[in-house]
């Protein structure tokens, strides 16, 4: 990206740290009961590429909320907002439609492509176990998430570059479930040839039906910093950004109906569709 923003889905990727502390109690570096940390994050894998395949079955509505902030008054002066519905084609393929769109009043700021990857790959669902591999993953400690008792684990990528990105950062595990309640880290590396840069972002999970744990929203309130170039002078952003996944509905069933030996299961209507009004003002 130029000078003007230099890749930042960053005001995206969120959060000032101590934002990110909010609802966490203290932390106890004693070690697990009943369990070794190699086995939680084992069976924390399992359970994110579980949730992946699963949330790949679903529609769902995607809010996101970009703002630059004037730091003089503390007032958002130019602002991105998009509302997209994820969900499927008459085919079955997964499309993506705008439903809601106004302009773009950002100035200060430019988007492209590989920022808005981000949104869509980079943020939700880290660390399953086709990805575990890639990360080396150490246990920090046991901590309450509001009311959750969590294991609290710090991750960090065995080898990254500008075409294979990872999460860095800390994620907390429920003791009971074993499954991801929240993260909080950022995207590495940066690339700052191209301008593509990552701040910190706090992502929650919610149990949206009686199983699966998805992502429901990811915050960010953070300075993006760039140095001088022959696009202009050093300059400090302030952006405050958030990104919400609502109406999560399930499209396919994993059953199958056989008539007369024939396979007859029909997977091309969701069971419930989100609805297509245009979405409260957040």
């Amino acid at each position: 990206m130029r000078h003007v923003l230099a890749g930042v889905m960053a005001g995206f990727l969120v959060a000032a740290s101590a934002g990110a502390q909010n609802g966490l109690g203290k932390l106890d570096t004693s070690q697990p009961t009943g369990m070794t940390p190699e086995q939680i994050v084992t069976e924390m894998g399992k359970k994110e590429s579980q949730f992946v395949k699963a949330r790949d079955n679903y529609t769902f509505r995607q809010s996101v909320v970009m703002q630059t902030i004037n730091d003089d008054n503390g007032k958002p002066d130019g602002e991105y907002r998009q509302v997209t519905d994820i969900g499927f084609d008459k085919d079955g393929k997964r499309n993506e439609t705008v439903v809601f769109a106004p302009q773009n009043t950002m100035e200060r700021v430019i988007l492209d492509a590989y920022d808005l990857e981000d949104v869509a790959k980079r943020i939700p669902l880290v660390l399953t176990t086709e990805e575990l591999p890639n990360y080396d993953v150490k246990y920090v400690g046991r901590q309450k998430v509001d009311e959750l008792d969590t294991y609290v684990f710090d991750a960090s990528p065995k080898n990254a570059d500008f075409k294979h990105r990872f999460f860095e950062g800390r994620v907390w595990v429920d003791q009971k479930d074993l499954e991801i309640v929240m993260i909080n880290g950022k995207n590495v590396p940066d690339d700052i040839k191209h301008g593509h840069f990552s701040i910190p972002f706090t992502t929650y999970y919610e149990q949206v039906d009686t199983v699966n744990w998805f992502p429901t929203y990811t915050r960010a309130d953070g300075t993006v910093h760039f140095a001088a170039s022959k696009d202009g002078p050093a300059n400090d952003i302030h952006m405050r950004n958030t990104v919400k996944y609502t109406d999560y509905r399930r499209y396919r069933s994993s059953a199958r109906i056989i008539y007369n030996g024939q396979d007859i299961t029909n997977e091309s209507k969701p069971e419930k569709q989100p609805q297509q009004s245009e979405p409260p003002r957040q």
